[in-house]
C-alpha cells in the first residue's frame, strides 16, 4: 500500500541520534553511527522526528510500505515503561489519529495495563509541540483604537511559495522575507518589524511536504535574482526549523553569497534571543 513515512537522507546524517527520543514507536534506530528506519510497520509516518533533525536528513514521503501496526508498536513501547506509553498515546491524539489512539487504549485494556494519561497531570510529559493544543493567555491588552494608522507593508503577490515564480520582477535584487505561515498570527507586530520593504515568501516545512521542491525552487530564486537578504522568521517548535535547512541547503546549491538571518518567534508571540 501507499502511505507516508520517514526517509533517511545518509549522507546528511551524522548519527547524532536527536530524532530517536521523538519516535517511541520504535522505528528508528542508530545503526553503523547512522539513522535507520528499521521496519515501516512502526512509522506512523507523522514526523515528530523530522524537527529534532539539525542537519535536515528527515522528511516524509509518500511511498508503498506495509501498512502501520498499532498492535506490533504497542507490544514493543510497553516494554518501555508507562512514560513512553504516554508520550505514545499523547503523540497519536494530538495528531488527531483517534483510531489508532482508541486501538492503543484497546491494546492495554486487554493486557491490564492501566493508561498513563489518566496520571498525566503528575507527569512532565510533554507532546509534539506544532501541534500540543494550549490556551494563551492575554493581559492588559489595548485595542488598537485608529485603524487608519497601520496600513498593510506587503507588496508582493502571491505570497505561497508554491505560487510564487522564480522569473517574477520584484525579486530581482530583493530583501526577501523567507517567512513560516504561522510568523504573522504569534508576532502582534509583523509588518512592521519584518515584512516592510522586503519580498514575502511564505510556507510550512511540516505540512506542506515539499521540502526538496522548496530547495529546488529558492535555489533558482536565488540563482536568477541574487537578493540582497533572506530574513527567516519561524516558530520556535522544532518541525519549524525546517525553513532554516531549506534556506541554507539553496544558498549551498545556488552558489550565491547573501546576507542571511534567522529568527525564532515564540508561541507567546516574542523574539526568542
Amino acid at each position: 500500500m501507499k502511505r507516508k513515512v520517514i526517509e533517511i537522507n545518509e549522507e546528511l546524517c551524522n548519527g547524532c541520534g536527536n530524532c530517536i527520543p521523538n519516535c517511541p514507536e520504535g522505528a528508528l534506530q542508530i545503526i553503523d553511527g547512522k539513522a535507520r528506519l528499521i521496519s515501516d510497520l512502526f512509522c506512523d509516518g507523522l514526523g515528530a522526528c523530522v524537527g529534532e533533525c539539525p542537519l535536515g536528513a528527515l522528511k516524509v514521503v509518500e511511498r508503498e510500505a506495509e501498512p502501520y501496526d498499532e498492535k506490533k508498536v504497542m507490544e514493543n513501547i510497553v516494554k518501555q515503561g508507562k512514560n513512553v506509553i504516554a508520550a505514545h498515546l499523547k503523540h497519536l491524539k494530538e495528531h488527531g489519529e483517534i483510531r489508532l489512539f482508541n486501538e492503543a487504549l484497546t491494546f492495554l485494556q486487554e493486557k491490564g495495563i492501566e493508561n498513563p494519561l489518566i496520571e498525566e497531570r503528575h507527569s512532565h510529559i510533554g507532546g509534539c509541540p506544532s501541534s500540543r493544543a494550549m490556551s494563551i493567555k492575554r493581559e492588559n491588552v489595548k485595542e488598537q483604537e485608529n485603524y487608519e494608522s497601520m496600513p498593510s507593508n506587503l507588496s508582493n503577490w502571491p505570497v505561497q511559495m508554491k505560487l510564487i515564480s522564480p522569473y517574477a520582477p520584484y525579486l530581482k535584487g530583493a530583501d526577501i522575507l523567507l517567512c513560516a505561515d504561522c510568523v504573522p498570527f504569534a508576532y502582534a507586530n509583523f509588518h512592521n518589524d519584518f515584512l516592510k520593504d522586503k519580498i514575502a515568501i511564505i510556507l510550512c516545512p511540516k505540512l506542506d511536504e515539499t521540502i526538496d521542491d522548496y530547495i529546488e525552487k529558492l535555489t533558482e530564486i536565488l540563482r536568477v535574482n541574487k537578493p540582497k537578504s533572506i530574513t527567516i522568521p519561524h516558530m520556535e517548535v522544532p518541525c519549524c526549523f525546517g525553513i532554516v535547512h531549506i534556506a541554507k541547503e539553496a544558498i549551498r546549491q545556488s552558489g550565491i553569497e547573501v546576507e542571511f538571518k534567522d529568527i525564532t518567534i515564540t508561541i507567546g508571540g516574542d523574539i526568542r534571543e
